[in-house]
C-alpha cells in the first residue's frame, strides 16, 4: 500500500505529456489511489467510483449513506496542486459530481477533513 512519503517524492516532478497517458503518471496515479484506499481502510470507509482521466482523477469516499467527492487537477499544468490543493466536497451519492460547495485540502490533512464530514471508526 502506498504511503504519504511515496507521494511526496513527486513534489515538483515534471510529468510526461502527450496524447497518451505516460507511464510515469500511471504509476503515480496508482500510488495515489492506493494511498486513498489506505485512508479509507484506516477509517472503515469505502473508496468508490474512481474515475481515471488523462492526467487527473476523481473518486468518492463513502461511509454508510454519506459521500465525499475528491478530485485532483491535471498534474501537467497545475504543479503540486495534487499535493496542496485537493478538491473535496460533500456528495449525495457516488455519481454526484456537483455536490456541496468546493473545499480544498493538502494531502496531509485530507483524511482529517474528510473525517470531519464522514465520521468513521478508526481501525
Amino acid at each position: 500500500m502506498a504511503k504519504y512519503e511515496d507521494l511526496r517524492k513527486y513534489l515538483n516532478y515534471e510529468f510526461s505529456t502527450g496524447c497518451y497517458t505516460g507511464k510515469d503518471y500511471k504509476t503515480f496515479e496508482t500510488k495515489y489511489i492506493n494511498y486513498l484506499k489506505s485512508i479509507a481502510k484506516e477509517y472503515s470507509w469505502e473508496l468508490v467510483n474512481v474515475l481515471r482521466n488523462h492526467y487527473q482523477f476523481s473518486a468518492f469516499f463513502k461511509n454508510k449513506d454519506k459521500f465525499v467527492y475528491v478530485s485532483i487537477s491535471d498534474v501537467r499544468y497545475f504543479k503540486n496542486e495534487w499535493f496542496n490543493h485537493i478538491l473535496y466536497r460533500t456528495a449525495e451519492h457516488e455519481k454526484d459530481y456537483h455536490g456541496g460547495y468546493n473545499r480544498y485540502s493538502d494531502l496531509y490533512n485530507l483524511k482529517y477533513n474528510i473525517f470531519g464530514i464522514l465520521g468513521g471508526v478508526y481501525a
